[in-house]
């Protein structure tokens, strides 16, 4: 039976009069962080006082009395860090798996788009990750995917529009609208993309933008639609003309593009207010070699970064931002999420506290229970792939088509010209989208140049934002078989030669996530990196991210979908 609003109000009534009992010192506080040394967002200073906490929130700084008591001299106490944009599933597993990863470097809440699972599942992949995040120790919100497809060119497992999304606002914990990444609609006033901005406005919500580069009266009609933050920014000069025009800079650190190094200088006094970080995309290694938001903390310190503005920027803008008014500082009334730091020259994580729970110790995690996902979308994430059989003749294309040329360093392509066969001599490798949701048959075929693959052939599930199945190779035969595994696998990542598979990364969920700990995904991966690399792919060049991006119809020059070779720039087909 559901609990009545007055039996609400009563259970409420009980744990605000502890709060109260607590705060005033005529109880004893659940937790007490003794002698503590804590960072003051609201001061920018650093402070000393107890701080005290009862049902997980902070009730207090002063002297306080606790039933638990933890001596913070000689450390720093700093409140949980946020991510202000996140795609989870780029972490390539669950989100029980991503919250063991990244609480013990101090996040305790992230903001997520899942764009990613809602190309390949539709709304069910919106449901299937808010049961998948229910009551985790780092707390997941949600930004709703505004672009599923990204774009029309993209054939994805579903076409949402405002109404698809709506009810979805209404869940407690999301935030409003994701990354508008499709700004040419926004700026020509295309009816569907402005009617997704005037639903979320109507639901009183966020809304975050994606706008690389974009300038002028473009940038204001952006703006002027609703568009309130921007992660995209690669240089100091766009980041700071749409910090004029009103828009918050999300500081992007993440594992395909690094912008801290670029927009460091906006951490200063005039800026910094309206600057928060985020990752956008973390992949394993780098979840597991360098951490999260504390690395970005760290990074910005060494650039030169004052180190209070920089813990500020990592928690308590972006819980303004987003209206998540009990988080982002340490003060009464806040949750109680700490992290505990040695010092801020080596920012080592000592303790991490959620809700006034220790959850991390010296880099030991507590352990926590898998949320209860309903059978039904546990069933739909593993059933994802409606593929025929392929056999080499379906990749036996003898007209001429466009070579993408591969720019070292970066995810930009050029345009290489036509071939209509494959030279590894010349480092021209043949190039395949094969549809993976609905059984169309549908395979666009190109070409591409400076993967240097001498041998087989790499297939991935993971290719931005549709998931289709991506595969290049030397040879035809190995590029179907390579693509069956994948179907077999319900999802992955495969690097084949001479028939047989070499290296396998299976992803299960979706196509696009593994149900396997975060160190097994990860050696995996790095195996597979190395087989890759054995069968000649170039030093320097990453095989799977590399692919993943190239069937992404939004970056120049060429890129390839399930019609063919595309060209961004002109907009049309090669």
């Amino acid at each position: 039976m559901s609990e009545s609003y007055a039996g609400k109000i009563n259970r409420k009534l009980l744990k605000k009069r502890r709060i109260i009992e607590a705060a005033s010192g005529r109880e004893k506080a659940d937790l007490v962080l003794k002698n503590a040394t804590y960072v003051n967002v609201f001061s920018n200073e650093l402070c000393q006082a107890d701080i005290a906490v009862a049902e997980g929130l902070i009730v207090g700084m002063g002297n306080y009395e606790g039933e638990i008591e933890a001596d913070m001299t000689g450390k720093i106490v700093l409140p949980g860090f946020l991510d202000a944009h996140i795609h989870l599933e780029s972490s390539l597993v669950s989100p029980r798996e991503f919250v063991r990863a990244v609480l013990p470097h101090g996040t305790t809440t992230v903001i997520t788009d899942p764009h990613e699972i809602a190309n390949v599942m539709g709304t069910d992949g919106i449901e299937y990750m808010l049961q998948a995040t229910e009551g985790l120790p780092v707390d997941v919100r949600f930004m709703l995917p505004s672009c599923v497809p990204a774009t029309p060119l993209d054939e994805s497992g579903a076409i949402l529009d405002y109404r698809a999304i709506d009810s979805f606002y209404d869940h407690p914990r999301v935030q409003g609208l994701a990354e508008m990444m499709n700004f040419v609609g926004i700026i020509n006033g295309d009816e569907q993309a402005v009617e997704k901005i005037v639903a979320a406005q109507a639901h009183h919500k966020k809304i975050d933008g994606h706008a690389p580069d974009l300038q002028g009266n473009d940038l204001n009609a952006y703006i002027a639609a609703g568009v309130y933050s921007d992660h995209e920014c690669h240089d100091l000069n766009d980041a700071i003309a749409k910090l004029q025009r009103g828009q918050f800079i999300m500081i992007r650190e993440g594992t395909a593009a690094r912008n801290l190094e670029a927009l460091v200088p906006l951490l200063c006094d005039k800026y910094a207010e309206r600057c928060m970080f985020c990752t956008d995309d973390k992949h394993p290694n780098d979840l597991l070699e360098k951490g999260h938001i504390d690395y970005i903390v760290r990074r910005a310190i060494a650039l030169g970064a004052d180190p209070i503005t920089a813990v500020k920027v990592a928690c308590h803008n972006a819980a303004r931002y987003f209206l998540l008014n009990n988080r982002g500082a340490i003060a009464p009334g806040y949750l109680g999420d700490f992290v505990v730091i040695d010092s801020f020259e080596s920012f080592q994580i000592e303790k991490v506290y959620k809700r006034g729970e220790l959850m991390v110790e010296n880099g030991e995690l507590r352990d926590f229970p898998a949320p209860s996902i309903e059978p039904y979308l546990v069933e739909r994430a593993h059933n994802t792939f409606h593929v025929g059989t392929l056999t080499a003749e379906d990749f036996a294309e003898k007209r001429p088509r466009g070579i993408i040329g591969m720019v070292p360093g970066e995810i930009t392509t050029v345009d290489a010209g036509y071939s209509d066969r494959i030279d590894t001599e010349y480092d021209v490798l043949k190039l395949a989208v094969v549809e993976r949701h609905k059984n169309t048959h549908h395979i666009g075929i190109g070409y591409i140049q400076g993967y240097g693959l001498k041998s087989g052939a790499v297939a991935t599930s993971i290719s931005h934002d549709s998931h289709n199945i991506i595969v290049v190779g030397t040879n035809e035969a190995d590029m179907a078989a390579a693509v069956n595994r994948v179907v077999e696998l319900n999802g992955g990542i495969v690097v084949l030669d001479g028939g047989a598979s070499v290296a396998e990364v299976p992803l299960s969920i979706a196509g696009i996530m593994s149900e396997e700990p975060l160190p097994e995904v990860n050696r995996k991966l790095e195996d597979a990196k190395e087989k890759a690399s054995t069968l000649g792919v170039s030093d320097g060049v990453d095989p799977f991210m590399t692919l993943s991006f190239m069937a992404l119809p939004v970056i120049p020059s060429l890129r390839i979908t399930t019609r063919g070779v595309f060209d961004v720039s002109r907009q049309t087909y090669v």
